[in-house]
């Protein structure tokens, strides 16, 4: 659940500034200005938070799937 949590925040520190390592290189690739890629990322880093909340505090979202295959002791050990 944790290791979770960390990529989803990590996702999101690298898509906003002042770091937005992956902005700068979209904006490179995609020969646009900085500000119309940040524009173009908001609704997205938007639905990101909202997934970051939902399974902050819901942690049956994030340990399903290993629940599912694996059986619930596997969560229990």
């Amino acid at each position: 659940h944790l290791g979770i949590i960390m990529v989803v925040n990590m996702e999101i520190g690298m898509i906003t500034p002042p770091v937005g390592l992956n902005l700068f290189v979209t904006a490179g690739v995609a020969q646009m200005s900085i500000g119309r890629v940040i524009k173009a990322a908001l609704p997205w880093v938007a639905i990101m938070f909202l997934f970051l909340i939902i399974v902050t505090y819901v942690p049956a979202i994030s340990t399903w799937l290993p629940t599912t295959l694996m059986g619930p002791e596997i969560i229990i050990r």
